[in-house]
């Protein structure tokens, strides 16, 4: 099992519902805001190839943040999955998802062989998947997962967007964070873009 993965300086999560909408870019708030599959809607937008590269994944330690949004006990390991989703080989999407040891059971032990498959596939095929609410925050330069999410970049801005909601499959619970990067600025997250705000 590898070490605690040492996470400091966590963002301050807030529901999208008590967000001020002149808080969020302009050219992000679709794509924070939409409560669909966020791999469908990336492969729409993508007018080329759409893939899922496995940056990494394994039994970890969850961050505090991380365990009191699960209900988890602290100092409980949880299968940890980090992934780029990227477009022609750019990464506009860092997502990590944790899952509870007990959520690894039955049908859902499928979580941790997922390899290079997009979990959206996964949760938005399944019937009775439920989403709790979506949290947003804007993540700066010198928190821990500005550093995990902007990895091998060669721009990095002063602060990047994401969101994160807890699922529950099987009644079991998981939680998603999608961190968008710079390169998705400049796409049209959907058929009715705002004007000026992507190609």
């Amino acid at each position: 099992m590898p070490a605690q993965l040492t996470i400091s300086g966590a963002p301050a999560w807030s529901p999208r519902t008590r967000l001020l909408r002149g808080r969020i870019p302009a050219v992000l708030e679709a794509w924070l805001l939409d409560t669909g599959s966020l791999t469908d809607r990336m492969k729409r937008a993508c007018r080329g190839h759409f893939e899922v590269r496995v940056v990494d994944e394994g039994w970890q330690r969850p961050r505090l943040d991380e365990v009191r949004a699960l209900g988890m006990r602290y100092g409980m390991v949880g299968w940890v999955r980090q992934v780029q989703l990227l477009c022609d080989g750019h990464p506009w999407v860092f997502a990590r998802t944790i899952v509870p040891v007990t959520t690894l059971t039955g049908a859902q032990r499928r979580l941790a062989h997922l390899g290079n498959r997009p979990l959206g596939a996964f949760l938005f095929a399944d019937p009775g998947m439920q989403r709790g609410p979506v949290e947003v925050a804007a993540i700066r330069n010198g928190q821990a997962m500005f550093s995990l999410a902007t990895a091998g970049l060669r721009r990095k801005p002063a602060e990047i967007w994401g969101r994160r909601s807890v699922f529950r499959v099987g009644g079991k619970p998981l939680l998603v964070t999608e961190i968008f990067l710079p390169a998705i600025e400049t796409v049209c997250p959907g058929p009715l873009p705002l004007p000026g705000t992507c190609r």
